[in-house]
Parts: structure tokens; C-alpha cells; sequence
């Protein structure tokens, strides 16, 4: 099962890591990631985020990198969810999950989606700060998190 969303919704975490390994007994590892909305950023306290995007392009992007993903690791199952919209401090903004017979396919694939999400995505992400409102930029730290994969 490959599952791409969306959605402004926030997600129950055991009921989808349940969803991508029901009824196959060939899955012997779920690796996820759950990122969440921090407090501050920069140094700046971070009152909400709103987070944009275009809808359709978004999705086939996340569906690219998921196809991508599947090429290099044999996965049993994939599933992206990011949330779009106002968002608070601790609310949930993303899941990847990944699916294999062993953990380290699990693992790797995981980390790679979530390095292609984190900087090739089209979102866009404004905090809400003491200061005013300002627009997220990808980290450098990403960045290089991308890298080892362009150089794998």
C-alpha cells in the first residue's frame, strides 16, 4: 500500500502505521517519523505556522519521491501525510512511514523521504513570531541531509 495526502486534518498515528501493515505478513519492520510544530525557531518564539501549498503539484511531487524511494529500497508499503493550513506549537505536521521485510530498507527509505520532503516539496511555511510573520527557509542542515543521497 502507497498512500500520499494532504490534508489540513491531523492524523492518528497508530491507526495509520496499523493501515499500512494490515494483512501482510511479509512486513517485518514500520519505520516512521512524525514531525511536529516547535515553540521557537531561530531563537524566536513561534506562536503558529500556517502552512501553503499547491494543490495537485504537491501531491505529485510527494508520489515522485515516494516512486523514487521504491526504486532504490524494496518496500512493502509507503505512506506520506502532510498537513496544510494554521497550525499550533505541538500539532503534528507530518508522517512518512515506510514498510519492509527488514529494518534497515525500513529506515533508509524513511529517511530519505523525509530529506526530499524537508527541501524539494512545494511548501511554503510563515511562523508567526513576537516580531511579526516571516517565511521559512530550508535549513542548511537539510541541505546537506539531501546531499548523501544525490551522492549515493
Amino acid at each position: 500500500m502507497n498512500d500520499v495526502r494532504v490534508q489540513s486534518e491531523d492524523f492518528d498515528l497508530s491507526a495509520e502505521v496499523a493501515a499500512l501493515r494490515a494483512g501482510n505478513p511479509r512486513v517485518g519492520a514500520v519505520v516512521s517519523f512524525v514531525g511536529t510544530v516547535r515553540d521557537m525557531n531561530e531563537g524566536d518564539q513561534v506562536a503558529a505556522m500556517e502552512l501553503e501549498h499547491y494543490p495537485g503539484m504537491t501531491e505529485q511531487a510527494l508520489r515522485d519521491v515516494v516512486a523514487r524511494a521504491e526504486l532504490r529500497w524494496p518496500l512493502l508499503g509507503a505512506l506520506v501525510i502532510h498537513r496544510v493550513g494554521p497550525l499550533r506549537p505541538m500539532d503534528q505536521i507530518v508522517l512518512v512511514a515506510c514498510a519492509a521485510a527488514h529494518r534497515g530498507e525500513a529506515f533508509a527509505a524513511c529517511e530519505y523521504i523525509i530529506d526530499y520532503l524537508k527541501t524539494e516539496a512545494p511548501f511554503w511555511k510563515k511562523e508567526q513570531t513576537p516580531a511579526g510573520a516571516r517565511w521559512v527557509d530550508a535549513r542548511v542542515t537539510d541541505e546537506t541531509a539531501l546531499k548523501k543521497w544525490t551522492a549515493a
